[in-house]
């Protein structure tokens, strides 16, 4: 068993129970953070590692604060940042406070958290490892159908290179990264709302591929799978509005627009 802490925001469900699992399995003892403390336990319970649980809403601009706060005395070599959520429809149609939510999660909390966790990390000889979890949808220049939620892993993708960057120039140990997945099969779906129109890979799969790249520290953004790498290559190479307009058609889709 390591004596240092892996952290997952977002590990009640989905890549967060398997980024829990996982690094528990190499032996990192694991905080698990997220809004439902039920659930947390339940994790907790499949963990082969030491753990504990900080119930915290992310939300909350004072929460996340606090989960740092709590985090101060603990030897945290790895960071995930993986609450989120999306949604789906026409902009003018979806909820709006489900829209300010989701800004609050995907982007005010990932952007605090990923500040404080940098100045607590950058000055440790041993460096370590944040990750934040994006989506592939943030790499393309919008998302029409799911608006809201392409800004927002754009936002997640494109602080963490400019981070990494800085990070790199005062040649400092500590690893800032994007996890960029296409589909995975998770309940992502139930609370967008959506059925994902091209097929997924597993949670195993995608979380597997992402913490081995993380580990070797060689890229910023983490595409898991040719499928999307192709994608995302092939989406730079062609007018900005072509591409909107293709994802437009694969949004359209997912909800029968």
């Amino acid at each position: 068993m390591k004596n240092t802490y892996a952290v997952v925001t977002g590990a009640s469900s989905g890549l967060g129970i398997e980024f829990a699992k996982q690094l528990s399995e190499m032996g990192y003892k694991v905080v698990l953070v997220a809004r439902r403390k039920d659930k947390l336990e339940k994790v907790q319970k499949i963990l082969k590692t030491d753990s504990m649980i900080i119930q915290a809403d992310l939300s909350e601009k004072s929460e996340c604060v606090r989960l740092v706060e709590e985090l101060q005395n603990l030897e945290v070599e790895v960071f995930i940042n993986n609450a989120g959520f999306g949604d789906c429809g026409r902009f003018y149609e979806t909820d709006i406070n489900k829209d300010i939510n989701m800004i609050d999660v995907n982007v005010t909390a990932v952007h605090i958290l990923t500040k404080l966790m940098v100045m607590k990390m950058r000055p440790k000889v041993s460096g370590g490892y944040i990750l934040n979890v994006a989506s592939s949808a943030g790499l393309f220049p919008g998302g029409p159908y799911m608006a809201t939620y392409y800004a927002t892993k754009a936002y997640v993708a494109s602080l963490s290179q400019a981070v990494a960057r800085e990070l790199k120039e005062e040649e400092s140990v500590l690893y800032v990264g994007a996890l960029c997945p296409g589909p995975v099969d998770t309940e992502f779906n139930d609370v967008a709302n959506v059925e994902f129109a091209l097929k997924g890979i597993t949670p195993k799969k995608c979380v597997t591929y992402a913490l081995n790249q993380m580990f070797k520290r060689r890229k910023t953004v983490i595409v898991p799978t040719l499928r999307m790498k192709i994608a995302v290559a092939g989406s730079k190479l062609l007018p900005r509005d072509q591409v909107v307009a293709m994802t437009s058609g694969q949004q359209r889709k997912k909800r029968n627009l």
